[in-house]
């Protein structure tokens, strides 16, 4: 659950939030067309300007999907998120423009290519057709699984004989830096064959998330919304686990002290 609430400074009426709630694999400003019109019903023109959005100070980016924006900055909060909603002072510096929804499938689209390229050397999206591109859109637009995994679900296959995927389409989040993520090539099986897990890179890319005996937990590792044993293979997170774009979305969160 989310409410949107009006910035201050253009908060001249009274008028309720606007209380949704978001599919956390979507992107903020593909599902608040509602939130726009709601406010925009008390608002002069010349103070609509772009829409962005903000928590606790924070521009909330939108190119990330809704649910890896909640574990970065809201996870340890109680429900409902609180966002705050702008139509001036558009944060040029830390945000991208989005004029239409033609440019979230533009990035949505370069994602899943991206993957592919890591997983199947592009061969799995060049076989399909516009209109095939066009249903992967739609169904995450529309909120269809069935219509999206009818299409997806040709990405998340691989020869049984490889093991897994070529390489996994991965990105590790973290709000105590300026980074905007880590991504390496990473594959899901050693050189000798083993399964590569979690943990394995983490220990690689992200030391400092894994707990040492007797030192107390300094991070909180979370996919959608949930701690993953570090144990659990890569590969089957990498099906499983991953978003619409086909890329497994890490959040590294620090340990809330009490």
């Amino acid at each position: 659950m989310v409410s949107f609430i009006m910035s201050p400074d253009l908060c001249c009426f009274s008028l309720s939030i606007c209380q949704l709630l978001l599919p956390r694999v979507s992107y903020l400003m593909l599902v608040t067309d509602k939130v726009k019109k709601h406010f925009l019903r008390v608002m002069k023109a010349e103070d609509v300007e772009e829409m962005w959005f903000e928590y606790e100070g924070t521009p909330l980016k939108w190119h990330y999907p809704i649910g890896v924006l909640f574990d970065l900055h809201a996870s340890n909060t109680a429900l409902p998120w609180n966002i705050t909603v702008h139509f001036k002072n558009f944060p040029e510096r830390d945000l991208l423009h989005c004029p239409s929804n033609s440019v979230i499938e533009a990035h949505f689209m370069s994602c899943i290519k991206e993957a592919d390229a890591l997983k199947h050397k592009s061969q799995v999206i060049n076989d399909m057709q516009k209109k095939d591109h066009k249903q992967l859109w739609m169904g995450l637009q529309n909120d269809k699984f069935d219509q999206f995994w009818a299409m997806n679900r040709k990405l998340m296959e691989y020869p049984t004989e490889e093991g897994g995927f070529r390489y996994i389409p991965f990105r590790i989040y973290q709000t105590m830096s300026d980074r905007p993520f880590i991504q390496k090539l990473f594959r899901p099986v050693s050189p000798e064959g083993h399964t590569l897990t979690l943990g394995d890179l983490l220990k690689e890319l992200f030391p400092a998330a894994i707990c040492v005996e007797d030192e107390p937990k300094r991070f909180q590792v979370v996919i959608h919304g949930i701690e993953p044993l570090l144990e659990t293979p890569i590969q089957w997170l990498s099906e499983h686990l991953s978003h619409p774009d086909n890329f497994l979305h890490i959040s590294i969160i620090p340990v809330p002290s009490d």
